[in-house]
Protein backbone atom coordinates (compact mmCIF):
# COMPACT_ATOMS: atom_id res chain seq x y z
CA UNK A 1 0.00 0.00 0.00
CA UNK A 2 1.26 3.46 -0.92
CA UNK A 3 1.36 6.40 1.48
CA UNK A 4 -1.34 8.42 -0.32
CA UNK A 5 -3.56 5.37 -0.64
CA UNK A 6 -3.27 4.72 3.09
CA UNK A 7 -4.01 8.36 3.93
CA UNK A 8 -7.35 8.11 2.14
CA UNK A 9 -8.47 5.40 4.57
CA UNK A 10 -8.06 7.75 7.56
CA UNK A 11 -10.63 9.86 9.38
CA UNK A 12 -8.40 12.22 11.40
CA UNK A 13 -10.36 12.39 14.64
CA UNK A 14 -10.54 14.63 17.70
CA UNK A 15 -13.52 13.96 19.95
CA UNK A 16 -12.07 14.19 23.46
CA UNK A 17 -14.13 16.40 25.79
CA UNK A 18 -11.12 18.58 26.64
CA UNK A 19 -10.21 19.30 23.00
CA UNK A 20 -10.13 23.00 22.18
CA UNK A 21 -10.72 25.15 19.12
CA UNK A 22 -6.96 25.23 18.64
CA UNK A 23 -6.99 21.42 18.44
CA UNK A 24 -9.69 21.60 15.75
CA UNK A 25 -7.65 23.98 13.64
CA UNK A 26 -4.58 21.78 14.11
CA UNK A 27 -6.32 18.60 12.91
CA UNK A 28 -7.69 20.44 9.89
CA UNK A 29 -4.19 21.64 8.99
CA UNK A 30 -2.76 18.14 9.46
CA UNK A 31 -5.57 16.57 7.44
CA UNK A 32 -4.98 18.96 4.55
CA UNK A 33 -1.22 18.34 4.70
CA UNK A 34 -1.55 14.55 4.62
CA UNK A 35 -4.65 14.39 2.38
CA UNK A 36 -6.71 12.31 4.80
CA UNK A 37 -10.19 11.16 3.81
CA UNK A 38 -11.88 13.32 6.44
CA UNK A 39 -11.63 15.06 9.76
CA UNK A 40 -14.11 13.88 12.39
CA UNK A 41 -14.86 16.62 14.90
CA UNK A 42 -17.67 17.57 17.33
CA UNK A 43 -20.81 19.14 15.82
CA UNK A 44 -20.11 22.58 17.30
CA UNK A 45 -16.95 22.82 15.16
CA UNK A 46 -18.43 21.72 11.82
CA UNK A 47 -18.65 25.24 10.42
CA UNK A 48 -15.11 26.03 11.54
CA UNK A 49 -13.77 22.86 9.90
CA UNK A 50 -15.72 23.51 6.71
CA UNK A 51 -14.03 26.90 6.46
CA UNK A 52 -10.58 25.58 7.29
CA UNK A 53 -10.84 22.78 4.72
CA UNK A 54 -12.45 24.72 1.89
CA UNK A 55 -10.55 24.04 -1.33
CA UNK A 56 -8.86 20.88 -0.01
CA UNK A 57 -9.59 17.22 -0.78
CA UNK A 58 -10.51 16.50 2.88
CA UNK A 59 -14.14 15.99 3.86
CA UNK A 60 -15.81 17.23 7.04
CA UNK A 61 -17.26 14.49 9.22
CA UNK A 62 -19.04 14.83 12.54
CA UNK A 63 -20.83 12.67 15.08
CA UNK A 64 -24.54 12.40 15.82
CA UNK A 65 -25.84 11.47 19.29
CA UNK A 66 -22.30 10.82 20.48
CA UNK A 67 -21.25 8.82 22.44
CA UNK A 68 -24.29 6.86 23.65
CA UNK A 69 -26.89 7.13 20.90
CA UNK A 70 -29.59 7.76 23.49
CA UNK A 71 -31.21 10.85 21.94
CA UNK A 72 -34.66 10.54 20.45
CA UNK A 73 -35.03 10.07 16.73
CA UNK A 74 -36.38 13.61 16.37
CA UNK A 75 -33.31 15.04 18.09
CA UNK A 76 -30.97 12.93 15.96
CA UNK A 77 -32.67 14.05 12.76
CA UNK A 78 -32.45 17.68 13.85
CA UNK A 79 -28.73 17.17 14.45
CA UNK A 80 -28.42 15.68 10.97
CA UNK A 81 -29.99 18.76 9.42
CA UNK A 82 -27.78 21.14 11.35
CA UNK A 83 -24.60 19.19 10.57
CA UNK A 84 -25.25 19.09 6.84
CA UNK A 85 -26.25 22.76 6.76
CA UNK A 86 -22.92 23.55 8.46
CA UNK A 87 -20.85 21.71 5.88
CA UNK A 88 -20.56 18.11 7.10
CA UNK A 89 -20.76 15.49 4.35
CA UNK A 90 -20.02 12.42 6.49
CA UNK A 91 -22.05 11.62 9.61
CA UNK A 92 -20.97 9.07 12.23
CA UNK A 93 -24.26 8.17 13.91
CA UNK A 94 -24.36 6.27 17.20
CA UNK A 95 -26.93 3.49 17.25
CA UNK A 96 -29.22 3.54 20.27
CA UNK A 97 -27.17 0.98 22.22
CA UNK A 98 -29.56 0.86 25.18
CA UNK A 99 -32.59 0.09 23.01
CA UNK A 100 -30.61 -2.52 21.11
CA UNK A 101 -29.44 -4.26 24.29
CA UNK A 102 -33.04 -4.13 25.56
CA UNK A 103 -34.12 -6.16 22.55
CA UNK A 104 -36.13 -3.35 20.95
CA UNK A 105 -34.76 -4.16 17.54
CA UNK A 106 -37.70 -2.72 15.58
CA UNK A 107 -37.08 0.67 17.23
CA UNK A 108 -33.40 0.62 16.33
CA UNK A 109 -34.01 -0.55 12.77
CA UNK A 110 -36.74 2.05 12.26
CA UNK A 111 -34.60 4.84 13.65
CA UNK A 112 -31.62 4.01 11.44
CA UNK A 113 -33.83 3.90 8.36
CA UNK A 114 -35.45 7.20 9.34
CA UNK A 115 -32.07 8.83 9.75
CA UNK A 116 -30.81 7.58 6.41
CA UNK A 117 -33.93 8.95 4.73
CA UNK A 118 -33.43 12.28 6.51
CA UNK A 119 -29.81 12.43 5.41
CA UNK A 120 -30.76 11.71 1.79
CA UNK A 121 -33.52 14.34 1.80
CA UNK A 122 -31.39 17.04 3.43
CA UNK A 123 -28.47 16.29 1.12
CA UNK A 124 -30.72 16.68 -1.91
CA UNK A 125 -32.18 19.92 -0.58
CA UNK A 126 -28.65 21.27 -0.09
CA UNK A 127 -27.56 20.32 -3.60
CA UNK A 128 -25.24 17.56 -2.43
CA UNK A 129 -24.76 14.38 -4.43
CA UNK A 130 -24.05 12.25 -1.40
CA UNK A 131 -23.73 12.47 2.37
CA UNK A 132 -22.15 9.40 3.93
CA UNK A 133 -23.80 7.71 6.92
CA UNK A 134 -21.66 5.58 9.23
CA UNK A 135 -23.38 3.74 12.09
CA UNK A 136 -21.42 3.15 15.30
CA UNK A 137 -22.70 -0.05 16.95
CA UNK A 138 -20.28 -0.14 19.92
CA UNK A 139 -19.09 -3.72 19.52
CA UNK A 140 -17.63 -3.87 23.05
CA UNK A 141 -21.15 -4.26 24.46
CA UNK A 142 -22.43 -6.82 21.93
CA UNK A 143 -22.21 -10.59 21.62
CA UNK A 144 -21.12 -11.99 18.28
CA UNK A 145 -24.75 -12.81 17.47
CA UNK A 146 -25.73 -9.21 18.26
CA UNK A 147 -22.88 -7.87 16.09
CA UNK A 148 -24.20 -9.88 13.16
CA UNK A 149 -27.75 -8.68 13.76
CA UNK A 150 -26.58 -5.08 14.05
CA UNK A 151 -24.69 -5.42 10.77
CA UNK A 152 -27.81 -6.66 9.00
CA UNK A 153 -29.82 -3.76 10.46
CA UNK A 154 -27.25 -1.21 9.39
CA UNK A 155 -27.16 -2.67 5.88
CA UNK A 156 -30.97 -2.65 5.65
CA UNK A 157 -31.09 1.02 6.69
CA UNK A 158 -29.11 2.03 3.61
CA UNK A 159 -26.09 3.28 5.56
CA UNK A 160 -22.66 3.38 3.93
CA UNK A 161 -20.51 2.07 6.80
CA UNK A 162 -20.79 0.11 10.00
CA UNK A 163 -18.31 1.38 12.61
CA UNK A 164 -17.00 -0.55 15.59
CA UNK A 165 -16.64 1.94 18.41
CA UNK A 166 -16.91 5.42 19.86
CA UNK A 167 -13.71 5.15 21.87
CA UNK A 168 -15.69 5.64 25.08
CA UNK A 169 -16.48 1.95 25.72
CA UNK A 170 -14.13 -0.36 27.67
CA UNK A 171 -12.73 -1.75 24.41
CA UNK A 172 -12.26 -0.30 20.94
CA UNK A 173 -11.81 -2.04 17.62
CA UNK A 174 -10.45 -5.58 17.54
CA UNK A 175 -9.30 -7.60 14.55
CA UNK A 176 -11.84 -10.27 15.40
CA UNK A 177 -14.71 -7.78 15.37
CA UNK A 178 -13.61 -6.17 12.13
CA UNK A 179 -13.38 -9.59 10.48
CA UNK A 180 -16.82 -10.55 11.79
CA UNK A 181 -18.44 -7.34 10.57
CA UNK A 182 -16.78 -7.67 7.16
CA UNK A 183 -17.93 -11.27 6.89
CA UNK A 184 -21.53 -10.34 7.72
CA UNK A 185 -21.71 -7.06 5.79
CA UNK A 186 -23.02 -7.21 2.23
CA UNK A 187 -21.05 -5.75 -0.65
CA UNK A 188 -21.44 -1.99 -0.58
CA UNK A 189 -21.42 -1.65 3.21
CA UNK A 190 -17.97 -0.57 4.37
CA UNK A 191 -16.44 -1.31 7.76
CA UNK A 192 -14.84 1.47 9.79
CA UNK A 193 -12.51 0.45 12.60
CA UNK A 194 -12.14 2.96 15.40
CA UNK A 195 -10.90 3.00 18.97
CA UNK A 196 -7.46 2.05 20.24
CA UNK A 197 -5.67 2.01 16.87
CA UNK A 198 -2.36 3.67 17.70
CA UNK A 199 0.32 2.49 15.28
CA UNK A 200 0.82 1.96 11.56
CA UNK A 201 1.01 -1.77 12.19
CA UNK A 202 -2.35 -1.67 14.03
CA UNK A 203 -3.83 0.30 11.14
CA UNK A 204 -2.62 -2.06 8.44
CA UNK A 205 -3.82 -5.06 10.43
CA UNK A 206 -7.32 -3.51 10.59
CA UNK A 207 -7.32 -2.88 6.85
CA UNK A 208 -6.18 -6.45 6.19
CA UNK A 209 -8.97 -7.72 8.46
CA UNK A 210 -11.56 -6.01 6.28
CA UNK A 211 -11.82 -2.36 7.30
CA UNK A 212 -11.87 0.24 4.54
CA UNK A 213 -11.88 3.29 6.81
CA UNK A 214 -10.02 3.97 10.07
CA UNK A 215 -10.83 6.40 12.86
CA UNK A 216 -7.48 7.60 14.21
CA UNK A 217 -6.55 10.32 16.69
CA UNK A 218 -2.81 9.75 16.33
CA UNK A 219 -2.96 10.00 12.54
CA UNK A 220 -0.13 12.52 12.12
CA UNK A 221 2.39 10.33 13.95
CA UNK A 222 1.25 7.27 12.01
CA UNK A 223 1.69 9.14 8.74
CA UNK A 224 5.20 10.19 9.72
CA UNK A 225 5.99 6.52 10.28
CA UNK A 226 4.51 5.68 6.88
CA UNK A 227 6.45 8.43 5.10
CA UNK A 228 9.72 7.43 6.78
CA UNK A 229 9.85 4.27 4.71
CA UNK A 230 7.26 1.95 6.20
CA UNK A 231 5.07 2.38 3.10
CA UNK A 232 5.87 3.07 -0.53
CA UNK A 233 5.70 6.62 -1.83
Amino acid sequence: MRVREFAKTVDHTVLKPDATEEDMRRVCEEAARYHFAAVCIPPCYVRLAAGELRGTDVKVATVISFPFGADTTAVKNAAVRDAIAGGAVELDVVMNVSRFLSGDFSYVAGELSSMNQEISAVAMNNGLNDVVMKVIVETAYLTDEMKRLATRMVAASGADFIKTSTGFAPLGATLEDVSLLREEAPEGLGVKASGGIRTLEDSLDMLNAGASRLGLSGSAGIMQEAENGALQE
